[in-house]
């Protein structure tokens, strides 16, 4: 069943169309890949869904549900949850004010404890950085304090943007591993992703952009195994 439904989706800015005519599903309980070179749209696309810019033409479903036109902090109690390019955690906060933060939409009070000692659970450097200023961590840390403020709302379907960008190499496993096991978990992905090897690998399907249009689909398998995406997001 489709959790997310694009249908002929279209962005302008001025009078460059971005995104022309895009239409892909994520059905509940996958991990969906959008890859593609740099300015090919994949930003965009996730910018469009949350509504953070508007659509010349399309219609988004969640859940059955036409979001097309729901303003973007209204879809966080809805079960859509967005971890943004460059993380954006409230830099001078602490690194519990943020995950609290992350729980604003739900107002039990035991739960929200209860969430966010599973996320220092998941991440135990956070419980140590608990009263530390976010904006003092490290890269990677910071990509995972924006990723568990986005698991406090308990969403549906997390929608990640270039979740890999800038991290040591051991801080992309450790992201993707925790991809891997919140979707294990039962949390459907979107995953914006320019490393393409590792966005395929755990990827159940995955589309291809290119300039604004999907060039290519497939499982994440068949799409790792394609020559032509191997020469021109894999290195060879």
């Amino acid at each position: 069943m489709a959790l997310l439904e694009v249908e002929n989706l279209e962005v302008c800015y001025g009078l460059i169309q971005a995104i022309k005519g895009v239409s892909f599903q994520v059905n509940e309980g996958e991990v969906v890949a959008l890859i593609g070179a740099n300015g090919a749209g994949k930003t965009t696309i996730m910018h469009s869904l949350c509504n953070l810019i508007p659509k010349k033409a399309g219609k988004v479903s969640f859940a059955g549900h036409d979001i097309t036109a729901v303003p973007a902090h209204k879809l966080v109690p809805m079960g859509v949850a967005q971890v943004p390019e460059g993380r954006r955690i409230f830099q001078e906060l602490t690194v519990a004010e943020n995950l609290r933060l992350g729980y604003y939409t739900r107002n039990d009070k035991k739960e929200m404890e209860e969430t966010l000692e599973s996320m220092y659970e998941r991440f135990p450097i956070l419980k140590e950085r608990s009263k530390q200023i976010a904006g003092t961590l490290s890269g990677g840390e910071q990509q995972m304090l924006a990723m568990s403020r986005a698991l406090m709302s308990h969403p549906k379907l997390l929608l990640l943007d270039e979740p890999s960008m800038g991290l040591s190499p051991l801080y992309v496993n450790t992201i993707f591993d925790m991809i891997k096991q919140v979707n294990k978990e039962g949390t459907t992905v979107l995953l914006v992703e320019q490393n393409a090897k590792k966005a395929l690998a755990i990827a159940d399907r995955a589309y291809v952009l290119e300039i604004g249009k999907i060039a290519k689909s497939g499982t994440g398998a068949e799409l790792l195994a394609d020559d032509s995406i191997r020469r021109a997001y894999l290195g060879g």
